[in-house]
């Protein structure tokens, strides 16, 4: 019996894969770190354009320019204390007021709101902040002014008159008015960047909290709030920066009078107000320098108050609340 035999099949040749290119991980990470670069060179040559155009100013007054109360363009005698005082109190005032509003809207919304109530108000607070600055002034000339000057000012200075702060002529246009604007426009800065932390909050926070009895309250204090405060820090610092370089609007209300008075009733004036009003108007080389280096000013108390802001986001909290900011 004849038997065939057939040859064994080959296996087949595995196909040549070419080697992974890493051309475009090396593009991706020069494109990346350039744009990266970019923003520390844009952050330079700001500070430098600032520098160049203020070094009449700085050369003339030295540190004076600093410690000086007088501002007169007809004898170019200039100082920035009353608008280094009147930025630094406006803002002050504008976070003592918009922070707990902010933070209790955030909470709300993040842990307590209904559904069908959450996202009409979140996008209420999204479209307050799409306000541009000069519609928040002029709402604040024609409404809010008068209505403080007609009745909040005077209440408060029935009641707290015996404080320094509320002493004085009644004006309308005022720090506080000022701070009050600023707080409005800074709130919805604050609110959604405090919702997205408060959500990135893990939920077996909460659960844990209310496996030992915690109340809501105590679950949203304990749990939610401690956890994220590092983040909800940085929330008010993005605020902050808002504030302190708000122009439009501050100009509008705060009474721009160089000047420092201990009374929130009193007008003043903020670094980013004096350069709106008055660039327009600096004739000579010593004016155009002097407002030069108020923008350095404003530039460096704005550097400045983010670095001390870092720092003391970095000494709260340990790695848990670290993982909130990110």
């Amino acid at each position: 019996m004849n038997t065939t035999t057939f040859p064994e099949p080959r296996a087949a040749a595995a196909p040549q894969l070419a080697p992974p290119s890493r051309m475009g991980d090396a593009v991706f990470k020069w494109i990346t770190l350039l744009m990266a670069a970019s923003v520390a060179a844009l952050i330079v040559l700001v500070g430098w354009q600032m520098w160049t155009g203020s070094q009449l100013a700085i050369h003339k007054f030295g540190f004076s320019f600093l410690a000086s109360s007088t501002w007169d363009p007809v004898q170019e005698q200039f100082g920035a204390l009353p608008f280094i005082f009147g930025t630094l109190v406006s803002s002050l005032v504008a976070l003592i007021i918009a922070v707990p509003l902010s933070i209790a809207t955030a909470v709300y919304l993040t842990e307590l709101a209904p559904p069908r109530l959450r996202q009409p108000i979140v996008s209420v607070v999204e479209m307050l902040a799409a306000v541009p600055s000069v519609i928040f002034g002029l709402w604040g000339i024609f409404v809010m002014i008068p209505w403080l000057r007609g009745h909040v000012f005077p209440c408060l200075q029935k009641s707290l008159g015996f404080l320094p702060l509320f002493r004085g002529p009644i004006y309308g246009v005022s720090m506080l008015a000022a701070g009050i604007i600023i707080a409005i426009m800074i709130v919805p800065i604050i609110t959604s960047v405090s919702r997205e932390i408060l959500r990135s909050v893990p939920d077996l926070q909460r659960e844990a909290a209310y496996g030992l009895g915690a109340t809501r309250w105590e679950v949203t204090r304990i749990a939610v709030l401690s956890y994220a405060k590092r983040g909800l820090c940085g929330a008010v610092i993005l605020g902050l920066g808002r504030a302190l370089g708000e122009t439009m609007a501050v100009t509008m209300v705060i009474g721009n009078r160089p000047e420092i008075a201990a009374s929130l009733l009193a007008p003043g004036y903020t670094l980013a107000s004096v350069i709106a009003n008055e660039f327009t108007e600096a004739t000579t080389d010593m004016y155009l320098s002097a407002l030069f280096e108020i923008g350095l000013v404003l530039f460096g108390v704005t550097i400045l108050t983010n670095v001390l802001a870092q720092l003391l986001i970095a000494t709260m909290g340990g790695p848990r609340s670290s993982r909130a900011v990110q």
